[in-house]
């Protein structure tokens, strides 16, 4: 997986006066956690563009007073008014211990469902996998091609070499419906999916380091 650097400066105090100093300065607090104490440090705003206004799953390198440590974004926290950064958690990597993130889900081919007319639905944008780091994927590819109309593809349906995902395997991840264009034969592909069961769940939640 990418990774990307967030230059920090380690806070020698956390308390609310030095926090507001912080964010008046248009810094962000942050907490490295995992791997004994937690670090608290400040980084600048604008180094968590490439983390945060992408699409894309990336790790982080942090590098604070000489040190540099691997880690992955936890919890990230925005004023509710000017949508400014104000607190962000990291959890410390560890190559021997598997961690939880969301990686982003890439959609190709044409299936033969759009072809005829129907409509394709992705319920997830991002899947939650669990993995060592150095198995942590970029990005998790479907192939629609196959799919008719009526048909799904759940998250059992995805070969995963080197994760596991953390949803349940009748989750639906894309779907073919049909659409008000779409030929009235169409439905009769409906018929090898009337025995299956809809899993959909809700979309994940934010990035989470695994106990």
């Amino acid at each position: 997986m990418k990774s990307i650097t967030i230059q920090g400066t380690k806070r020698e105090s956390v308390g609310k006066k030095s926090t507001k100093a912080l964010r008046d300065a248009e810094l962000v607090p942050c907490v490295v956690y995992g791997g004994g104490e937690p670090l608290n440090f400040s980084a600048t705003e604008k180094s968590f563009k490439g983390l945060v206004y992408t699409p894309e799953a990336h790790t982080v390198s942090i590098e604070v007073d000489g040190q540099t440590i691997p880690a992955v974004l936890q919890d990230i926290q925005f004023h509710p008014i000017t949508d400014k950064i104000i607190h962000a958690d990291f959890y410390r990597l560890s190559d021997d211990k598997p961690v939880i993130m969301e990686v982003p889900v890439k959609i190709t081919g044409r299936s033969k469902g759009v072809v005829a007319g129907g409509v394709l639905r992705q319920s997830f944008r991002k899947l939650k996998v669990k993995a060592l780091p150095a198995n942590l994927p970029d990005e998790i590819v479907v192939d629609v091609t196959p799919l008719k109309i009526g048909n799904k593809l759940y998250v059992g349906g995805i070969k995963a070499e080197g994760y596991s995902f953390m949803h349940p395997d009748n989750a639906v991840v894309v779907a073919v419906k049909m659409s008000r264009n779409a030929m009235k034969g169409g439905a009769a592909a409906q018929d090898d999916d009337e025995d299956e069961v809809e899993g959909e769940a809700p979309a994940a939640e934010e990035t989470t380091a695994a106990e």
